[in-house]
């Protein structure tokens, strides 16, 4: 079961930028930071994007290179050095969540909002059990393994379940007419997102095909984060990885991409009755 910490992926992010603003206030460069823990710049940079983890000997002695002395702020900075250290509670899925999808998931866990846009599959956070087992039959994965990955996707579902994370995910109409499984599981689904569309911390919107073209060339998810230390990202998935855009000029293109999608795409309510005529066998064009 997914606990409800922000887990070590976001707490990395913030000391990663805790670290970047004191070196910087004290005008020391990347390169002299790295040889006080006998490490490489590109390391250094590492550490201050949230892309990995530092160890407390190492921010002991960055603090100190820093001139950070107040104890208590010591403190704080390598408890939080040893938090952003540990294993999240998708580590014990073990090498079915490669190292791309484990940047992910712990974004997601910290995420307070999601905004998606998805041209080819239902959300993985809104897949019913049988749609994410269609899938996984798809890929070809051996069934001991695809019940697993279906477990885990349902473990990343519990804080959408739950309201604790707003899911704004806009789905081209494709997506809800394209057979995953057989039709009882395409029924589920529907079913399934009809149900959700009612949640107050979901908002559901189809792109409908005669909406004509748009910016967004694949789909994506912009991701929200409490702190505001934490900028938004951009997460992109591919067939054997993933994208993290995190610089500002970037995401703000998708931001406004995402903001056309959502002008161009029914509303929720029109939404909802293209649904329901996508399981009325109609067309909603």
């Amino acid at each position: 079961m997914a606990d409800e910490s922000p887990g070590p992926t976001v707490l990395r992010f913030l000391l990663g930028s805790r670290l970047r603003h004191l070196r910087e206030a004290k005008g020391i460069t990347p390169h002299e930071a790295a040889r006080a823990i006998r490490a490489t710049d590109s390391k250094i940079s590492r550490i201050e994007l949230g892309r990995s983890p530092v160890r407390e000997i190492d921010a002991e002695d960055l603090l100190t290179l820093y001139g950070v002395t107040d104890p208590a702020e010591r403190e704080e900075l390598l408890t939080l050095a040893a938090q952003a250290g540990q294993r999240g509670w998708w580590h014990r899925y073990g090498e079915l969540v490669p190292d791309w999808l484990q940047t992910y998931i712990g974004l997601e866990q910290a995420a307070r909002s999601i905004r998606t846009y998805q041209s080819q599959f239902v959300p993985g956070l809104l897949q019913t059990d049988g749609y994410a087992a269609a899938l996984m039959e798809l890929a070809d994965f051996p069934p001991n393994e695809a019940m697993l990955r279906v477990e885990l996707r349902q473990d990343r579902q519990r804080r959408v379940r739950d309201g604790g994370l707003y899911l704004w995910a806009v789905v081209d109409e494709a997506v809800l007419r394209r057979r995953i499984g057989s039709p009882e599981v395409m029924r589920e689904q529907l079913e399934y997102l009809l149900e959700a569309s009612t949640r107050p911390t979901l908002t559901l919107q189809v792109t409908p095909f005669g909406s004509g073209g748009h910016a967004a060339v694949g789909s994506f998810s912009i991701i929200r984060f409490e702190s505001a230390e934490v900028p938004d990202m951009v997460y992109v998935e591919h067939l054997t990885g993933a994208l993290y855009i995190d610089k500002r000029a970037e995401v703000d293109a998708y931001l406004i991409a995402m903001e056309r999608l959502t002008m161009i795409s029914a509303q929720p309510r029109q939404s909802t009755m293209i649904i329901e005529s996508i399981l009325d066998g109609g067309d909603s064009r």
